[in-house]
């Protein structure tokens, strides 16, 4: 059996704040984000949660696929911004579609994690422990965003992108790698809360997220041709073969480097970095759904998605469509 992406779908605020916007609550300008990122706006929950963006995707996800929230088996929600450390999103996923007989859980591996969620589902599908899975990245980060640094707040936005994945007998997942670098977690953080009990005195306050901008512009660039190189290896394919890069929405710059480190034509590169900005685990899911409901996937082409992000994490997939 292979596994199958049958349909997609994603969420977006209403709410889409431009650089000018941003311009007004920091020291900086349109131009100068727009040169360093290719970011134009983002869009901002106004009270939208984790939970209702999460399900408003999957629902489009399932409708997608026209398959209906009690045939999911497993749901896998991939994210760093959930409203509660328990119960889990995904549990308050399945609860809000009614998908009563699938098993739930979260996976964090930030920008990557929508393809951490994609090799575990097919790993479930291969080994039999489930047939149809409902994969989603959904991203609250606004509410983790330090407004006041011009370094962060520029970056990032919210949303939500799902997939329903099925057992099939036509090929799909063809093959997929994950990795992780724990040793340069600190480049890009954001800390939780401290032990605070009566034997240890913590902080209780959250954190906002840190980036070290150039170490980790550095690490893209070169980590994703690598992980791009390495899951067509795996699936016997060459860079030739694939029909579009369906990569993590960081920066534009990241994107162009990448395309030019494979020596690879930038219109096989879809972008929506410049109206949505960095979504972390939501940001390959809308653009897979984006490009899907634009007619750009065709059946029988290849196409490889590729994540980057905190941990430090990385992960690709080769898909055929």
């Amino acid at each position: 059996m292979h596994a199958k992406i049958m349909g997609t779908g994603s969420y977006l605020p209403d709410n889409q704040v431009t650089n000018h916007y941003i311009s007004t609550l920091v020291d900086t300008s349109d131009e100068w984000i727009k040169e360093r990122t290719g970011i134009a706006s983002r869009h901002i929950s106004t009270g939208e949660t984790t939970v209702e963006m999460a399900a408003a995707a999957g629902k489009k996800a399932l409708e997608d696929a026209g398959i209906g929230a009690l045939d999911v088996d497993l749901i896998i929600v991939a994210t760093v911004s959930a409203d509660h450390l328990l119960p889990s999103t995904a549990c308050s996923v399945q609860k809000e579609l009614g998908a009563v007989n699938a098993a739930a859980f979260d996976i964090n591996a930030a920008c990557s994690g929508f393809l951490f969620a994609l090799n575990i589902a097919d790993s479930y599908i291969q080994t039999g422990m489930c047939r149809t899975a409902l994969l989603i990245g959904v991203e609250t980060l606004s509410k983790i965003t330090n407004w006041n640094d011009r370094n962060t707040c520029i970056l990032f936005g919210d949303g939500a992108g799902a997939a329903v994945i099925t057992a099939s007998e036509t090929p799909g997942f063809m093959a997929g790698i994950q990795g992780s670098d724990g040793a340069r977690g600190h480049v890009l953080s954001c800390r939780g809360r401290t032990t605070d009990n009566p034997f240890a005195d913590g902080d209780l306050s959250l954190g906002y997220i840190y980036m070290d901008g150039p170490e980790v512009f550095k690490f893209a660039v070169k980590k994703v041709p690598e992980c791009i190189q390495e899951v067509l290896e795996k699936g016997n394919r060459n860079l030739e073969d694939v029909s579009l890069f369906l990569l993590h929405q960081a920066n534009f710059r990241i994107i162009k480097s990448i395309a030019h480190r494979l020596r690879l034509p930038l219109e096989k590169f879809p972008v929506n970095v410049d109206e949505c900005g960095n979504t972390s685990a939501a940001s390959v899911p809308i653009l897979l759904d984006e490009t899907n409901k634009k007619g750009l996937l065709h059946s029988g082409e290849l196409v490889v998605l590729a994540g980057f992000g905190a941990g430090l994490t990385w992960g690709a997939a080769l898909l055929e469509w």
